[in-house]
């Protein structure tokens, strides 16, 4: 996992203001935490995490000496200025079950033969933080025509460790045959 350095910030100190600094306003909050912490993380740090990890995935957070696991429950990305305006973290605790959603990735994407239909872009779970999923890839290569595949048929969702919070028979993908166009002419 990940350790990011945070430093505790200031109360008096606009979100505003901190970004045109270059530092990220974030927070980490839970129930192992008498009380939530506002943190400051710098942007390089932030957009390292943007690039690498998303929402769902476990971080590390080094605040004063003390290091928080942590899961991303939500990063804030404003693309008009292009700057990351807020973080926010939850701390994890051994033994508890956590919410968390799982990003379907698709490998080998150009091997499909037919149309390929992607339904479900994330799966929503429940998990103590060691069995939390962050992503969950399919392999397309020698998937065939006709091919359906559910949340239920995804190895890592089979485990009784994942609590899922979606349909199990909810549908992921589907390949189906190209249609060709129909082309008459009129005589």
């Amino acid at each position: 996992m990940n350790t990011i350095l945070a430093q505790k910030r200031d109360p008096a100190a606009k979100a505003k203001q901190l970004r045109r600094l270059g530092i990220v306003p974030c927070v980490i909050y839970g129930a192992g935490l008498k009380e939530s912490l506002s943190v400051q993380i710098d942007q390089r740090a932030a957009r390292q995490l943007q690039r690498t990890k998303r929402n769902g995935s476990k971080v590390n957070i080094q605040v004063d000496g003390k290091t928080y696991p942590t899961l991303i429950k939500d990063l804030e990305y404003d693309s008009m200025n292009d700057e990351i305006v807020h973080v926010s973290f939850q701390v994890l605790a051994e033994g508890k079950k956590f919410n968390s959603v799982a990003d379907i990735v698709l490998i080998n994407k150009e091997k499909v033969t037919g149309v390929l239909e992607q339904m479900q872009m994330q799966v929503p779970h429940a998990a103590e933080p060691e069995y939390l999923l962050d992503t969950v890839t399919v392999n397309l290569e020698n998937m065939p025509i006709g091919t359906t595949i559910t949340i239920g048929d995804i190895p890592e969702f089979q485990s009784d460790k994942v609590e899922l919070q979606a349909d199990a028979g909810n549908i992921v993908l589907r390949i189906s045959e190209k249609k060709r166009a129909d082309v008459r002419t009129e005589q």
